[in-house]
């Protein structure tokens, strides 16, 4: 295989084992409890954000994923006030490491991502960029990493579409000047991860925290546990 191969990875139940329904629970009845000082009613507050999730994930990429959750969000309670961006941020702060015991653990992660720079090459966080870089940063140092150990992490902030559109990778190749052929998207969602083959890129399929929601035969994507995956 030639230098210049790049390994896209996916985090949550990827590098960081997770169930996400439980982390999802966690997440909105932490943000929920944070935010109940100002009134916000915690059945109201979810649906607002599932809504903005759902805007994200449907971005036609005329803006960034950022302004497209808030423009939704505002439309449930109007734009945020300035205070109640301080306790969003608050909360990412202080309330959100929390969040972390819903989560699992693998030191098999930081072997991967060690094997991967041993190898000279580079490292780039694909993990769905619903969230501001400040969670997912968390998020990357629950799974013993850091931020560093990527060259490029896809936030709310820096991207337009959302997995499963290719455009997503497409954008990513984009940014960091990249061929598909020079990237491997490695990754546990069949639908969100392996739809990276359709722009031409290698794939591998982590069965850890296996999804599946359509039940698709697994078989034509290279797949396995971490040791499956330090082989290839």
């Amino acid at each position: 295989m030639h230098q210049k191969q790049v390994y896209l990875f996916d985090l949550d139940g990827t590098l960081l084992p997770m169930d996400q329904e439980i982390f999802v629970k966690a997440y909105l009845g932490g943000l929920c409890k944070k935010l109940a000082p100002l009134g916000y009613d915690p059945k109201a507050l979810s649906g607002a954000i599932w809504k903005g999730t759902e805007a994200m994930v449907r971005n036609d990429g005329s803006r960034l994923n950022e302004a497209v959750f808030w423009d939704t969000f505002a439309g449930f309670f109007g734009a945020p006030t300035p205070q109640e961006l301080v306790l969003f941020d608050a909360f990412y702060r202080e309330g959100f490491p929390a969040v972390q015991e819903s989560c699992g653990f693998t030191p098999r992660a930081k072997e991967v991502l060690d094997k991967v720079k041993a190898l000279g090459l580079q490292a780039v966080l694909a993990t769905n960029p619903i969230f501001p870089a400040i969670a997912t940063h968390s998020r990357v140092r629950w799974a013993g990493l850091t931020p560093e150990d990527f060259s490029y992490i896809t936030t709310y902030e820096n991207s337009r579409f959302c997995k499963p559109n290719p455009a997503y990778y497409r954008d990513i190749l984009d940014s960091l000047g990249l061929k598909a052929e020079e990237c491997v998207m490695v990754g546990n969602d069949v639908t969100e991860d392996m739809v990276a083959q359709t722009l031409g890129m290698r794939v591998f399929l982590l069965t850890d925290c296996l999804i599946n929601r359509q039940d698709q035969d697994i078989s034509a994507y290279p797949h396995g546990d971490f040791s499956a995956l330090m082989e290839y």
